[in-house]
């Protein structure tokens, strides 16, 4: 465990990161970082926190949840600081996952397009027309949007 010298209080947490002092709260009860308590009860966090917190806020705003958030912090050291290694194998996992939201957001923006831009007003000549509700053999929701394969 690193030397209680080598620990930054919160106030500089949120200094460095930006965050309340509530929200770095609310990720420490989420189990996204692991301060340590001084003997005065105040936490001590590594400095190697305040990269994780960023990586958490940056996720979050990629449409990850908490827990794919967490699961993959979980496989970062607890020993030492992260290297670029460490992080590099986190991207990948996140990158397989945003080409994917990817491909969906651009393919539900082209056939939203056709759609309606096309004026056609005609439900036997519409894309996302569905007799006897063919596209319900795909699963619910959307499926002439979110697949490629319903036709």
């Amino acid at each position: 465990m690193p030397a209680p010298s080598k620990r930054i209080s919160i106030g500089l947490v949120a200094d460095r990161t930006g965050l309340s002092l509530s929200a770095i709260r609310f990720y420490e009860t989420a189990g996204l970082v692991n301060p340590v308590r001084n003997n005065g009860g105040q936490r001590r966090f590594l400095r190697s926190d305040l990269r994780r917190l960023s990586f958490v806020v940056i996720a979050q705003q990629m449409g990850f949840s908490l827990e794919e958030i967490r699961q993959q912090l979980t496989s970062l050291p607890k020993e030492r600081t992260p290297t670029q290694k460490d992080w590099t194998k986190i991207s990948k996992q996140f990158r397989s996952v945003l080409d994917e939201r990817i491909r969906v957001l651009e393919r539900m923006r082209e056939r939203l397009d056709g759609c309606i831009g096309c004026g056609c007003l005609s439900l036997k000549s519409c894309a996302l027309y569905n007799p006897d509700d063919r596209a319900r053999r795909n699963g619910p929701g959307a499926q002439f949007i979110l697949n490629d394969a319903v036709n």
